[in-house]
């Protein structure tokens, strides 16, 4: 039976209860779908009057191949976290016919200004990005909406711009790891951190000081860093144990400072985890490269990468509306290894 309204891959989906992915790789012959389901939302589509819009037309007849590429500005290529988003969206991108075209800021606002310019004049369909740990001005995002691009960030996000927008659950990740650090018996948590410019700066602080304070532990402005790399961390951590009271325990901003705040507390003679706790955030692989191995909040860049990739391409062929922002949060998940009690 036919409906009179013309639905929408996101209305074939939720009826059908599978992803907008699924509808759109079934209606493209994908052969990750199996056959039956394919032919199921084939025919689901025929009885609804289903119809692609025209720039989802354009882009399957097109040989124009910058119509189907996607612009994706990576902070720093070296940082495992970023390198795991990137898999997951050239994942997801590539299952759905599209390729990437991929720059660094090397957390550089101009060069960001300058990446996004490119990628217009390149003619990218779309694009997303991470932005620069020193941009706080946001023009050249609203830039390419104002022309038409759809934008979508993933992790650091622009809170001036509007567009959607996918992260992990900040917040929450760091209040799990500080209150197991407290459950073990740790009392004097230290706390190295990133810019609270950036919103994952702000999310982990704010959840370390909460996990604090539900506890009745008031925090102590001595132990709280802005620190978030190895270098910095092996250099400040001493300076700590100077103080009339030391720390037992440090909540890091990713694992590349943690380790360093390790090798800095090894070197002192300090016993981890019997007299020294600490934890990271990130589950990249040096977590598991170090001795002992690194406690750590995963962020399941993967997952990341895949939503956002997923958000963009949709809103390209238009099963999510142009104008909608998206807002995805990916669960955090504590890994307990032999950094903490």
């Amino acid at each position: 039976m036919q409906t009179s309204r013309n639905y929408t891959m996101k209305d074939i989906a939720r009826e059908l209860g599978v992803s907008v992915a699924t509808v759109s790789r079934a209606l493209k012959d994908s052969p990750r779908i199996s056959a039956e389901k394919r032919e199921e939302i084939k025919r689901f589509a025929r009885e609804h009057n289903y119809s692609p819009n025209i720039l989802a037309e354009a882009l399957r007849k097109s040989k124009v191949q910058p119509l189907k590429v996607i612009g994706v500005i990576v902070p720093k290529f070296t940082h495992f976290y970023f390198s795991s988003i990137l898999a997951g969206i050239e994942e997801e991108a590539s299952a759905r016919g599209y390729r990437l075209m991929v720059a660094q800021s090397d957390e550089r606002y101009e060069k960001e200004v300058q990446i996004c310019k490119s990628f217009y004049e390149n003619k990218v369909c779309g694009v997303i990005v991470s932005q620069a740990k020193d941009t706080i001005k946001y023009d050249h995002f609203q830039q390419l909406i104002n022309k038409g691009l759809p934008l979508v960030f993933y992790d650091r996000i622009s809170t001036g711009v509007h567009a959607s927008r996918v992260v992990i659950d900040d917040y929450m990740g760091s209040m799990a790891a500080v209150t197991h650090l407290i459950n073990s018996g740790c009392k004097r948590i230290a706390f190295y951190g990133v810019s609270l410019n950036l919103e994952i700066g702000k999310n982990r602080y704010n959840g370390y000081l909460d996990a604090l304070r539900k506890h009745g532990i008031e925090p102590d402005e001595q132990l709280i860093r802005m620190c978030d790399n190895r270098t910095d961390a092996e250099a400040i951590t001493p300076d700590l144990f100077d103080l009339p009271e030391p720390p037992d325990a440090f909540f890091a901003v990713n694992d590349d400072t943690a380790i360093g705040i390790l090798y800095s507390c090894k070197r002192m003679g300090k016993r981890i985890p019997e007299e020294v706790s600490i934890c990271g955030f990130t589950n990249g692989e040096r977590a598991t490269s170090c001795d002992p191995m690194l406690t750590t909040v995963e962020q399941r860049g993967i997952r990341v990468g895949e939503e956002a990739a997923n958000i963009l391409i949709d809103k390209v062929e238009g099963a999510l509306p142009m104008e909608s922002v998206e807002k995805r949060i990916v669960r955090t998940r504590l890994i307990l290894r032999g950094t903490t009690r």
